[in-house]
């Protein structure tokens, strides 16, 4: 079974978007372009957005996770 180009068009801009996402979000905890240069957006046969992240150092793994746990700021509602 083939997909529709509009499936993969839609699955692609999804995956595309998250993919720069996640990029700027790791440049943003200062890693560097060789943690976040392998990130892919990919596409399933069936259309499914996925981002591939690849192999990635343990001390930068480490980064994000502690930058994961750490709840975001927020202003305080008035």
């Amino acid at each position: 079974m083939t997909m529709d180009v509009q499936t993969y068009r839609d699955g692609r801009k999804q995956a595309t978007e998250a993919a720069e996402a996640i990029r700027e979000a790791l440049a943003s905890l200062g890693l560097p372009e060789r943690v976040w240069g392998g990130v892919r957006p990919m596409v399933t046969h069936s259309g499914t957005p996925y981002v591939h992240l690849g192999m990635v150092r343990a001390d930068a793994v480490e980064r994000m996770a502690e930058a994961m746990r750490t709840p975001a700021e927020t202003e305080p509602v008035e």
